[in-house]
């Protein structure tokens, strides 16, 4: 069951209004006639959707039916429903439509009569019918909802007269094609690479409509544009008396945030509570009407609080009211590993003035504070050892904390297909790879209720974004308003959720849109700088600084942060962009180099207070590729699989992007053969599948080096407190920079950042050019933490390598969200032995407190780390003799490696399965390992296990 609209149908089942009819419940029709094309319909669905249920089209996914199916997006379609029973005609009932999403371009009609026309795809409409249905000739009325070609509309406003033009590199559809191409966005005070990279799209001109961009292309995912009726609608009546009407409440917003609290401002955290409650309602408010409030613990449902809000306004078809709440009733909301989620309901009632309830409003709350602080640096922080400039973390109820996570995509080409059960199993990989946030990207579709809902029972943050990104977009007053309304309510509808962390305005505005026009086009730079700040500023700013209080906004994912913050300004925000001071910091940063000869050194990461967005692509499983190839497909460069690879991809219709895609595979290719022995198996199955997972691990390796680079920055002057890798997930089965894949089997990347987001790590850094070795603890727990350290060389048989001046034990202490030099050596003068024949294993065994815990529970904490000198593929691997064994009484395998190090560890299952092991791509000295697992699902009734292998790095060197 698709789960959009879940909050307005509960409402739907307390309010008192006479008929709510859920048109999923109705039977409907898609269909073309000029194709003659008639099918059964689903509301919520999308054309694709039902053409594949009545196998009018095969799966969308397999194969290249993301060009093949191209004429659905191209073709106009009508959902018309049956007769829709249960609806009276009396004068003195009012008669509504209410759509949670249309998607995009629709003309409605009703009872044979037009009611509308929509043209935006994230926002709620709603429109009174009460004249079609009295006027209606039939006995049972037929709603028809026809849904133009969101392509061929985009493509005709963009060609209409005075249509703006943006300068070279900025629209996403202009494809600056290089072969190596580097996006290092840092913001330190120096100067920025010129390298436009803004292709991402097939399909044209998307940022002239309000669609999801994504849909028109993107490098990690297909092209299918599709159109419906994708979220819950549904028909209203309520009966009217004495110049009021029942009540039906479309929209609820509640903030909840501390008294005298201010977005983007850090709050007095011993400020009570000011709750802010708003209702959108349909129907007419009779005179004198308030709200009252309940607030329950959501666990033993025992009443906390109750009263009536006071300071009561009501507006067209809304009403708000405020309530001061005592703090010490409530336990606050923390994140993932900070804390517990403590989470309340809180019913509202709109009452008249007799008392009568009209309308009831439930949500699930928390009581937290959260903020991205973007102060300047203080003298106290440069007294720290900070450097000056101004930071960019984010505190949550009054701590700065280190912000450990990934970007969230479109989990879907087709979002009904999105269901709470795959969201729920998504966000457990989440959590179980020790995450505590995640950033929604902009150019998707706005995250539904249940995702938010699930959030906040997990503890995950969700950096939140406006749909807009990668693109400059239209400033005309029609854009303007429409999508003011499309952001009153989408802030309006997900404000009560605790892991709501942040608004951005959109993605990569000003570190790549801007940045590009001044590259390019720089005597136009003002005037493009003035209409950025018109939409992303003076439009959405306001509208979350109008809804909220306890939320902080930024017009762009990356950013210098602003200058200066004017709630009652003409501009409320003034931003920085490049007025920097020479050695100051003060952004986050995105970072992208396909140069995989750059990998590993980290004097080429950005310098920067957070990073938001970083990576490179690599293939999925063999099993995955399976669900969506066929047999003969199955070869690296297939023409399939090449086509599926949309990095890079073709800025616009060519269905033949070999110059583009054989880039990006080649990426891929040579990155492996760089730092790794590659495959060459007879049997092309299989090596196909070890290329395939040699491509993750070079990922995984990539990625776990900046991550330990980034965190150890939170005990450098940079100050860096947050680690957002891309991306968390697939949005279909083709290369990428996810770490889990389409059906949710975890890629090596996620089990490696498990490992390095634990709480204390310890981590390598050396410098290939002078020979420089340091080893570094870095802790982000909120109170020192002490231990001992291990290290000890190996050979690549497993016998330790003796008499050199590496110390066998250290102790140390680590600070607060910090990190500590425990070891350094110059590998050049200080060993003897050879470099391609050593391993240095680093082990180390902390003491400290967990956030939110008795300073006195003290917890033990254990992380290890291997360090090799030379590029795997030149070093002297041995064949680590690894055998495997599982227990049916533990429901645990057993690892073993006999003959030497093994480097990179895979446990493999079969199809049919997801499983989530405790541990996987890991390396471990000679020994054994006990892994257990977690079964996500299973088609296999338990066969998998009996299917399990494992393999190391050194299997890529077995014929």
């Amino acid at each position: 069951m698709f789960l959009y609209g879940q909050t307005v149908v509960l409402l739907a089942a307390s309010v008192t209004a006479k008929t709510v009819i859920d048109l999923s419940s109705n039977d409907w029709t898609l269909q073309n006639l000029l194709l003659n094309i008639s099918v059964p319909g689903s509301v919520p669905s999308q054309a694709h959707l039902d053409l594949y249920a009545s196998q009018v089209i095969g799966d969308p996914y397999f194969g290249l039916n993301d060009f093949s199916l191209r004429w659905i997006a191209n073709n106009n379609w009508t959902y018309q429903s049956a007769p829709i029973a249960g609806l009276e005609k009396r004068n003195e009932t009012q008669t509504w439509l209410l759509f949670n999403g249309l998607d995009t371009f629709t003309s409605i009609d009703f009872c044979g009569q037009h009611v509308a026309a929509t043209n935006n795809q994230f926002r709620q409409y709603f429109f009174d019918v009460s004249s079609h249905l009295s006027d209606c000739f039939s006995e049972l009325p037929i709603l028809s909802i026809d849904f133009g070609s969101a392509p061929m509309i985009a493509d005709a406003i963009a060609a209409e007269p005075g249509q703006e033009t943006w300068p070279y590199g900025t629209i996403v559809g202009a494809f600056n094609s290089q072969t190596n191409i580097s996006v290092h966005f840092s913001f330190l005070a120096v100067s920025l690479p010129t390298v436009s990279f803004a292709g991402k799209q097939e399909l044209t001109a998307p940022d002239s409509i309000r669609k999801e961009q994504s849909d028109f292309g993107w490098d990690w995912g297909p092209a299918f544009a599709p159109a419906g009726i994708w979220q819950p609608a549904y028909i209203i009546q309520l009966s009217s008396l004495n110049n009021s009407s029942e009540i039906f409440v479309r929209n609820a917003e509640i903030d909840i945030a501390r008294l005298g609290q201010l977005n983007n401002l850090v709050p007095d955290q011993s400020a009570p509570w000011l709750l802010n409650v708003s209702l959108d309602s349909l129907g007419t408010l009779p005179p004198g009407v308030s709200l009252r409030y309940t607030i329950r613990n959501s666990t033993s449902n025992e009443t906390v609080s109750s009263g009536s809000l006071s300071n009561t306004t009501t507006g067209s078809g809304s009403i708000t009211a405020t309530a001061i709440l005592d703090p010490s009733l409530y336990e606050l909301w923390w994140p993932r590993g900070l804390g517990p989620q403590n989470l309340y309901n809180i019913t509202v009632e709109l009452v008249d003035d007799a008392n009568c309830c009209l309308a009831t409003v439930d949500r699930r709350i928390g009581f937290r504070t959260i903020v991205l602080n973007l102060d300047p640096i203080t003298d106290a922080q440069i007294t720290q050892g900070i450097a000056p400039g101004n930071n960019w973390h984010f505190e949550i109820n009054g701590h700065e904390f280190y912000a450990k996570g990934s970007n969230f995509i479109p989990p879907d080409a087709f979002w009904p297909r999105v269901t709470e059960s795959k969201m729920r199993q998504l966000f457990d990989s989440v959590t179980a790879g020790n995450q505590n946030m995640l950033r929604v990207w902009a150019s998707g579709a706005y995250t539904p209720d249940f995702i938010y809902d699930i959030a906040d029972e997990e503890g995950v943050l969700l950096w939140s974004e406006f749909e807009f990104g990668d693109a400059l977009y239209p400033v005309n007053q029609e854009f303007i308003d429409n999508v003011r309304e499309e952001a009153i309510y989408n802030v309006r509808r997900v404000n009560h959720h605790p892991s709501l962390a942040l608004w951005a305005g959109g993605n990569e505005l000003e570190s790549l849109e801007l940045q590009t026009v001044n590259n390019t086009a720089p005597d136009d730079y003002d005037r493009y700088v003035v209409e950025y700040e018109k939409l992303f500023i003076n439009t959405l700013a306001r509208v979350v600084f109008d809804a909220s209080n306890s939320i902080s906004y930024i017009p762009s994912s990356t950013t210098n942060g602003y200058l200066q913050i004017d709630f009652s300004g003409a501009q409320p925000l003034i931003q920085r962009y490049n007025n920097k001071t020479e050695g100051s910091v003060y952004g986050d940063t995105d970072y992208y180099n396909y140069d995989s000869s750059l990998a590993f050194n980290f004097s080429s990461y950005p310098v920067g207070r957070f990073a938001n967005e970083f990576g490179y692509h690599s293939m999925p499983s063999l099993q995955t590729w399976r669900q969506a190839i066929a047999p003969s497909d199955l070869y690296f460069n297939s023409t399939t699989i090449q086509l599926r690879n949309h990095h890079y991809p073709p800025g616009g219709l060519n269905i033949s992007n070999f110059p583009n895609t054989t880039k990006g595979m080649g990426e891929m290719t040579v990155a492996a053969q760089r730092w790794y022995p590659v495959p060459n198996k007879t049997d092309s199955i299989a090596n196909f599948s070890a290329w395939c997972h040699t491509t993750q691990i070079f990922q995984a390796d990539f990625y776990s080096s900046e991550i330990q680079f980034y965190r150890r920055g939170s005990g450098f002057p940079n100050r860096n407190l947050g680690s957002l890798y891309w991306q968390l997930e697939d949005i279909w089965q083709a290369p990428s920079w996810a770490g889990i894949e389409y059906d949710g089997r975890w890629k090596v990347l996620h089990y490696v950042a498990k490992d390095i987001y634990q709480n204390v790590i310890v981590s390598p850094f050396y410098n290939a050019t002078t020979g420089e070795l340091e080893v570094y603890v870095t802790s982000d727990l909120w109170n020192a933490a002490t231990g001992t350290a291990t290290l000890q060389w190996f050979r690549w048989d497993g016998t330790p390598i003796a008499n050199t001046s590496t110390p066998a034990s250290i102790d140390f202490e680590v600070g607060a969200l910090n990190t500590t030099r425990i070891y350094a050596a110059n590998l050049t003068n200080d060993l003897s032995f050879d470099l391609s024949n050593a391993v240095l294993y680093m082990n180390i065994s902390a003491t400290g407190s967990l956030p939110n815990t008795d300073n006195n529970n003290n917890t033990v904490f254990y992380h290890e780390n291997f360090f090799h000198a030379v590029p795997l593929s030149q070093a002297q691997l041995v064949d680590p003799g690894l055998k495997l064994t599982y227990d049916n009484t533990t429901r645990k395998f057993t690892v073993e490696a006999t003959q030497g190090i093994a480097a990179w560890v895979w446990i493999d299952y079969p199809s049919g399965a997801v499983v989530n092991f405790d541990a996987n791509g890991f390396w471990f000295l000679p020994g054994a390992r006990e892994v257990g697992f977690t079964v996500k699902s299973d088609e296999t009734g338990g066969g998998w296990v009996g299917g399990v292998t494992v393999g190391s790095l050194w299997d890529n060197m077995l014929p």
